[in-house]
């Protein structure tokens, strides 16, 4: 038949195996890091409702890169969930799963008769965590929402950017540091619960709530003081200008991260102001005038100028890289943070490697992202279809 089984051979996850209903971007980079652990994950999408990002431009081929990013290492299955011979099997799946990733919202999976309820009667020991926006109870448990809405709820938004107004994110906050990383946390926390009770669970991850340990400081502040704060107010956003942002003589930037004292001082000797070290404190007039004196200062030389002159100290200066410098970062290819992996139908592609270091169980990504239906063959007989029923299966545009 097509194509051969293949199985994760490094990372301290083998043996985990995943059922991955998730889409777009929280999850499907959450099952990509358990992918390239070394867990066996299966990305089950349906034909005529795929994973979006299938579809979005710019494409490699005929894949998108978006889909390439995050998909990585899994394996790809092409059922109809709606038959109820695609649910079946789902099930046939379930009975040795370890683990189900679900990022629809709540109620969607349960009419389909692929819930938590429905799959933990089938195997008590499964594991299901799902991740939504809102979470499975309260008020917003089933309104719509992206990134912006998640971080706007969770108090980040209105914290980010100028006195005048908040400012967009580069980076999609509550999907991935408040989705893609809370999953991979409680997936990890409920196989050790497993392991000392014997039994699965339902794992109910929102990003608005995982979102919110980010201002861990500042809203423990506000819960117990009262204490409120205007954009670029907070000691770390703004509040110092021994902590900033700086533009340079060449019009790039450096992050000036001089916090502590002893950084502080050091900085101010190298650039010959021992006046300055008294003018740290972070009193709102005083920080005006030394963050206009600062300004001054760095435009005196170019970003690179002034990071090869912070190399001879310790004082947390260092040049703000642009999206085109990260691949050729001496530090960052050190660390083996690019990977190259190369696929028959849409050719080589370099990504952003794991990033966990493991001394004894090493993990690296297993295999190029997936064709839609890949793996759908391989993955059926491995739970037991034998050829006849496969090619039923495919008749009846069950398989795809």
């Amino acid at each position: 038949m097509e194509n051969i089984s293949r199985k994760p051979n490094a990372g301290p996850l083998q043996g985990i195996k995943i059922l991955d209903l998730t889409r777009l971007l929280p999850g499907p980079l959450g099952s990509q890091l358990l992918a390239d652990l070394g867990a066996e994950v299966i990305k089950i999408e349906d034909p005529k409702v795929p994973d979006y990002t299938r579809n979005f431009p710019p494409m490699k081929g005929n894949q998108s890169y978006f889909y390439l990013a995050v998909n990585r290492s899994k394996k790809s299955l092409c059922i109809n969930l709606k038959s109820e011979e695609g649910k079946a099997i789902f099930y046939d799946l379930a009975k040795e799963a370890d683990i189900v990733l679900d990022s629809f919202r709540p109620g969607v999976l349960e009419k389909m008769g692929l819930d938590y309820t429905t799959v933990s009667a089938i195997n008590p020991r499964i594991i299901y965590v799902a991740v939504t926006g809102y979470g499975y109870t309260g008020k917003y448990k089933d309104k719509a929402g992206h990134d912006l809405n998640y971080i706007g709820y969770a108090g980040l938004l209105g914290l980010m950017g100028t006195k005048e107004k908040p400012v967009m994110p580069a980076p999609q906050i509550a999907d991935i540091a408040g989705g893609s990383y809370p999953m991979v946390i409680a997936c990890l926390s409920a196989i050790i619960a497993r392991g000392n009770t014997g039994k699965g669970q339902f794992v109910d991850v929102a990003m608005t709530d995982a979102s919110m340990p980010l201002i861990s400081f500042l809203l423990t502040e506000h819960l117990n003081t009262g204490k409120t704060y205007e954009r670029e107010e907070p000691m770390l956003s703004g509040g110092m200008a021994n902590y900033g942002i700086y533009t340079c003589k060449d019009g790039k930037f450096v992050a000036l991260g001089a916090l502590e004292p002893k950084f502080w001082q050091e900085f101010c000797i190298a650039i010959q102001k021992p006046e300055w070290i008294m003018r740290m404190l972070p009193e709102p007039s005083m920080v005006v005038a030394l963050k206009q004196d600062l300004e001054q200062l760095f435009l005196t030389k170019t970003r690179d100028e002034w990071a090869a002159f912070a190399e001879a100290y310790d004082f947390c200066l260092t040049p703000i890289l642009a999206l085109e410098e990260l691949d050729s970062n001496e530090h960052l290819i050190e660390r083996e943070m690019f990977v190259e992996t190369e696929h028959p139908n849409y050719g080589k592609l370099r990504s952003i490697n794991q990033p966990f270091k493991f001394s004894g169980t090493p993990a690296v990504p297993s295999w190029a992202p997936p064709l839609m239906g890949e793996d759908t063959i391989s993955i059926l007989r491995d739970v037991g279809y034998d050829a006849a029923k496969i090619d039923q299966l495919k008749a009846n545009k069950i398989i795809y």
